[in-house]
């Protein structure tokens, strides 16, 4: 889950349209994080140099319960 980025965001007062214009983040990589789909490690990286944090402060596993591994 991105929660946490967004509430990094939110913080910061960065909203997602700016990721793509200031930050000149591609649009489908916003869409991803914005729908917790997968990015980059590096995307993860760049968003931390914008928002001056960790990665575990933007990210959180949460377990899908349809998950075939027990």
């Amino acid at each position: 889950s991105y929660a946490k980025l967004f509430a990094r965001m939110k913080e910061k007062n960065i909203k997602k349209i700016d990721l793509r214009t200031t930050y000149k983040m591609n649009p489908k990589t916003v869409d991803s994080l914005t729908k917790n789909k997968s990015v980059t490690v590096d995307t993860l990286m760049t968003l931390c140099e914008i928002l001056d944090c960790q990665p575990g402060d933007l990210v959180e596993y949460v377990k899908d319960p349809d998950s075939i591994v027990q």
